[in-house]
Parts: C-alpha cells; sequence; structure tokens
C-alpha cells in the first residue's frame, strides 16, 4: 500500500484532487505514525453519487446475499484483530488490550446485522373494510452519511456500517481526522470481502467542508452521527432543511451510584471499568461518583489502592491499562477541571497532575485523579470530562440521590450499585437515562439498544433497534 492513505470511492483508491495531506501523531509519543490524503466537498460529492448510483441494486439484493457480504467482513476483521488494534494504539493511544476486544465487538456487529439483515419483516393488518387488505412494508432509507468519532475508530464504524448494509442503504463514512488510519483498515478489509463498487465509501477530509455536503446534497437521505452534542444540535439544525433522517449519539455525563448495601469491592472495581477505560475517553463513562456517606470512607480507600496499581503508558505496550489522552486540547479540558475544582474547594486524594518523566514527556498523559468535596459549582460536575478523574460526593438518602444524578442535561448512561432487591428494581424506572447497569458497569452488547435522552441524542444502535432507523415504514393498501 502506499505511504499516504487515501479514500476510497466507487471501489477505487483516491487521492484529494488538491493533494493536500496531514500527518497523524501517536498521542504517547507525538510521533507521525500515517499520513492522509485530505479532500474536501468535490470527492464527497463523488462518494454521494457513487453511493447514489450503487443504491438501486445493493436495495433490491436478496438479505441473503447482503448477509453473505457483511459476514465475510466480520470474519475478516476477527481474523486480523492483532493488526486493527496495534493500528488504534498507535494513532490514538488505547491500550492493546482494549483494542482487540473492540475489533472482536465490530467483527460481532457485522456478523449480528448478516443476520438482522434476514429478519426485516412487514406486516398484515386487519382492515376495517371487507374489500381492502393492509400491507406493511419495510424499505431502505437510502444513501446513508455516517460520522465516527475518533475514541472507538473501529466499533463505531461498525455500528453504524453494518446496520446500514443490512437494511440495504449505501453508505459513505466520514472518519474523524484524529484516527482515520482504523477505519481505512476495515475498508481495505471491505475492498477484500468483495463488497460492489459504491455501496461502501470512505472520505477524509476537513469536516467542515465533508459536512456541509452530506448536509446540502439532496442524494443524501439519511445521517448518523457519534460525536459532540454541540456539533450533534447544528447536524439537527441543518438536516431540518431537507428534513433528512437523523441519528445522534451525542455526549454524555453518567451518573454513578453506589448504595450503603453495595458489595463494596465489586462496586470499586466496576467503577475503575467504567472510568478508566479508554482513559476516560468514553461517552458512558463514569462522570459523578454518588457514594453514600457511611461507606465513603471505606470505598474511597478501596478505589485509592485499586489506582495505584494501574499502569499508565504507551498503549502499543502490552502492560498498559491506561494510555495517553488523544491531543493537547484533551489533556488541557481535563486538567483544566480538575483546577477548577480545587480552586473552588475540592481536595484531590490521588493524582490531579500531568505525568511527567522519561515515559511520559512527549505524551499527553494525566494520573488517574480522584477528588473529594466536589460541589455542583464545578465544572466537572456539570461538564463532560473525557478522562481519568472520578469526583467524588457523598448522599444521605434515596430521594437525594436521584435528584442530584437526574440534574443534568444529559441522558445516555447510568450506574447503581446495591443488593436490595427492591432498589434494584425500582431505580432504574426513576433514572433519566437511556443505557442503566446494575450491578453492571460495562451494558452495551450488540444485541442491545445503545442511545441516550435528553442533549444525549436521538435513536437508537444495536440489536433489533439498530437496523429501524436504515429502514422506512410504509403502507400499502389494496382495494379487492
Amino acid at each position: 500500500m502506499p505511504r499516504v492513505k487515501r479514500m476510497y470511492i466507487n471501489g477505487e483508491w483516491i487521492e484529494a484532487k488538491s493533494n493536500k495531506t496531514i500527518n497523524i501523531y501517536n498521542p504517547a509519543a507525538r510521533e507521525v505514525v500515517g499520513e492522509i490524503t485530505f479532500g474536501g466537498r468535490e470527492e464527497t460529492r463523488r462518494a454521494i453519487e457513487s453511493a447514489n448510483d450503487a443504491f438501486k441494486e445493493w436495495a433490491t439484493a436478496t438479505a441473503k446475499v447482503r448477509a453473505k457480504y457483511l459476514s465475510k467482513l466480520g470474519t475478516l476483521i476477527a481474523e486480523n484483530r492483532d493488526e486493527l488494534a496495534t493500528i488504534m494504539a498507535s494513532e490514538m493511544g488505547k491500550p492493546i488490550k482494549e483494542g482487540v476486544v473492540e475489533v472482536l465487538s465490530a467483527a460481532d456487529n457485522f456478523n449480528w446485522y448478516a443476520e438482522e439483515a434476514k429478519r426485516v419483516y412487514g406486516e398484515t393488518i386487519p382492515s376495517t373494510f371487507a374489500n381492502k387488505r393492509l400491507h406493511v412494508v419495510k424499505a431502505p432509507v437510502g444513501v446513508t452519511a455516517a460520522i465516527t468519532p475518533w475514541n472507538f475508530p473501529i466499533s463505531m464504524v461498525a455500528r453504524k456500517l453494518a446496520p446500514a448494509l443490512a437494511a440495504g442503504c449505501t453508505v459513505i463514512l466520514k472518519p474523524s481526522e484524529l484516527s482515520p488510519l482504523s477505519a481505512i483498515r476495515i475498508f481495505e478489509l471491505i475492498e477484500e470481502a468483495g463488497f460492489p463498487k459504491g455501496v461502501a465509501n470512505v472520505v477524509l477530509g476537513e469536516p467542515t467542508e465533508v459536512g456541509k455536503e452530506f448536509m446540502e446534497n439532496k442524494m443524501v437521505k439519511k445521517i448518523t452521527f457519534t460525536g459532540s452534542t454541540r456539533v450533534g444540535k447544528l447536524l439537527y439544525q441543518q438536516a431540518a432543511n431537507q428534513v433528512k433522517r437523523v441519528s445522534l449519539e451525542l455526549g454524555g455525563h453518567a451518573p454513578f451510584i453506589v448504595f450503603e448495601d453495595a458489595n463494596i469491592d465489586l462496586a470499586v472495581k466496576g467503577l475503575v471499568e467504567s472510568k478508566f477505560l479508554n482513559a476516560g475517553q468514553t461517552c458512558i463513562s463514569t462522570n459523578r461518583l454518588y457514594v453514600h456517606e457511611s461507606i465513603a470512607d471505606e470505598f474511597t480507600k478501596k478505589l485509592v489502592t485499586r489506582i495505584e496499581r494501574i499502569v499508565v503508558g504507551d498503549g502499543r505496550n502490552a502492560e498498559t491499562e491506561i494510555g495517553p489522552l488523544v491531543n493537547e486540547a484533551g489533556l488541557n479540558k481535563v486538567l483544566n477541571q480538575i483546577e477548577d475544582a480545587k480552586q473552588k474547594g475540592a481536595s484531590i486524594i490521588i493524582g490531579g497532575h500531568r505525568l511527567t518523566g522519561e515515559d511520559y514527556d512527549d505524551g499527553y498523559f494525566c494520573a488517574p485523579t480522584v477528588l473529594a468535596d466536589v460541589s455542583s459549582k464545578m465544572k466537572i460536575f456539570t461538564e463532560e470530562t473525557f478522562g481519568p478523574v472520578v469526583p467524588i460526593v457523598t448522599f444521605t438518602d434515596d430521594e437525594e440521590v436521584i435528584n442530584m444524578a437526574n440534574n443534568s442535561d444529559y441522558g445516555l448512561a447510568a450506574y447503581i450499585f446495591s443488593q436490595n432487591v427492591k432498589r434494584c428494581l425500582t431505580f432504574p424506572e426513576k433514572l433519566e437515562y437511556g443505557i442503566i447497569g446494575v450491578n453492571d458497569s460495562v451494558p452495551p452488547q450488540t444485541q442491545a439498544p445503545f442511545g441516550g435522552i435528553k442533549n444525549s441524542g436521538l435513536g437508537r444502535e444495536g440489536g433489533k433497534w439498530g437496523i429501524e432507523g436504515f429502514l422506512e415504514t410504509k403502507l400499502v393498501s389494496y382495494g379487492v
């Protein structure tokens, strides 16, 4: 393959007409790990036209035919898991062991939707009138533009492409310019799997220019986006001009609630899994830790003991548990939240600083941090952190903590740990979140719905719900 990674449009690898390229940097060492061509509206328009030309044939292909391609791709991804995990570690810092899990999740998505393609069913509805018959049928929405983030550069591609392709849509992917190498490798596997030309395309370029073409081009019928709430709202507004179908998976500010009757060891383990996965750079990461005042000291001691054993380092090293933050801006945001909390009365139990020394000086490393004495006036209490910081807030009763947990503009994920059966069954009913883990810090699975409420997005990805976002429902009424 050429040194400069290219776009994949209509079954061909092309460079930007402008010949512009950008470098991709490893955040642990700030070294160049790749170079990509960097296009704009013209290349995006070409990709849309290719997807539009391919749509009719792909949409009318049988579910069995589409499933064959998806299944083949899932197999290829799984077979290349170590290479793909290494690419992720190189371009955005994710530890290899986490990367392998992500790659296998992506493979599972394509395998799942290979089967889900065969389960797009219609319905027959009893008519009010004896001389009529009512049938409900499903049809693919059409050409779909998918925009994916840097933090899960393989699983997010799979979560969008797999259901769209299974439904019969053709797709143009715009991956993040911070971690595009993973997506490019996936498209090399798409080519190897033999997908027809134009069915799946990837464009690389300036986000604003690519986004404008997606939103203004009438051939694009659907936008699926994972990213910040700010950008998601802009896309939502722009989509209204043509009433494009929109799926949005946006920011989160997850509460993690530990009740007095919780298994403390299990809760500590769960918090570490939720908070420090991908260095805290996940939309469902814990952002607020609520611990009952009667167990706060014991919980904090056990949490700090566990954090002291965490290995922070280059994601390419096998022993690394937490890698770097993605770039200087991401690190500065986290450090700013920590400093703001300190200035407003928070105390640092552990961490609270940028890591320095031979292994860290060239990267964007933040020490795993625990803050106590956190209050609602601090930025960290309301703003998504996207970093390895745990702010602890104590509570006294259920009513107090449910009010604090729901006092957020976000509604993606929430977690509760308790051994009280009644509380475990009824408390989720009161939480204003789309994903709730009860004694479970990692709720997402391929076959389950994923998505939030409030400012955390629209629609659901995953399972039977995921494919519905790429289908239109048609009523056919027959006079007989």
